[in-house]
This record gives C-alpha cells, structure tokens and sequence, in this order.
C-alpha cells in the first residue's frame, strides 16, 4: 500500500530535476490547425424577418470572429417598432463586445467586433435609437 501512494505521489508532483535534463532530446508536437480555423474572421450576411431572428447573430458577434451584415428590408417593411427593438438589441450587444455598428445604404446594417473598425462615409449613416 505505501508503494502504491508513493507511486501516486511521483505521478502527481511531476519529474523531478534530473529526470527533466535527461529528456532534452524529446519535444512535442502541438496541433496547430484548431487554433488557425478559430481566429479566421468570417463576413456572415444575415435577414431579419422577426425580431426572433436576432438570436443567431447576436450569438455569432458574441463568438468575437464574425463581421455582420444584416438585411433589415424584410423586418421594416413589415413592423417598424420590432426592428427598432432589434436594433436597439445589437447596439447593446455591439457596445458590449466593443464593436461598431453602421447603416450601409436604407437596408443594410454592418456589425463588426472589437478587432475590425468601419470606415465611415457621408452616405453611410449612424445607427439611431
């Protein structure tokens, strides 16, 4: 039984100092591919039909790699108080992620995150409460 926690207790603490200069010749392989598909920055167009319909790009902003570009047209033409809710939900999720939001013509919305900045023109307007 004392081999046994002594055992544990080697396992568990480490290797020691010289077991560690006996090893320089070993190194580890670390797999990069998982960490070069999650910094990739994706450009995803969205509609917003619903005020339902802004889950899923709240969630993905939330995720900090997607630039938004949201299609409002169908939301406006249909419930102008709803799509100002919605715009009102992604300019708090925009001001909590540090991120920008901006018109892009009368029917489309853009949301970076904190990373990326919009480059703001007379045509391009501010979005509005």
């Amino acid at each position: 039984m004392k081999n046994f926690f002594s055992s544990l207790k080697a396992k568990i603490s480490g290797p020691g100092y010289e077991e560690l200069d006996s090893d320089e010749s070993d190194y580890v392989e670390l797999d990069h591919e998982n960490t070069e598909t999650k910094s990739k920055i994706v450009v995803r167009p969205f509609q917003l039909d619903d005020f339902e319909d802004i889950k899923p790009i709240l969630d993905s902003l939330r995720e900090g790699y997607t630039i938004a570009l949201v299609n409002i047209r169908p939301l406006k033409d249909r419930d102008l108080i709803e799509l100002k809710r919605a715009i009102n939900k992604l300019k708090k999720t925009t001001d909590a992620i540090d991120g920008e939001i901006a018109g892009f013509g009368e029917d489309y919305i853009i949301v970076t995150p904190a990373f990326a900045t919009i480059h703001k023109t007379k045509k391009m307007g501010s979005v509005k409460e």
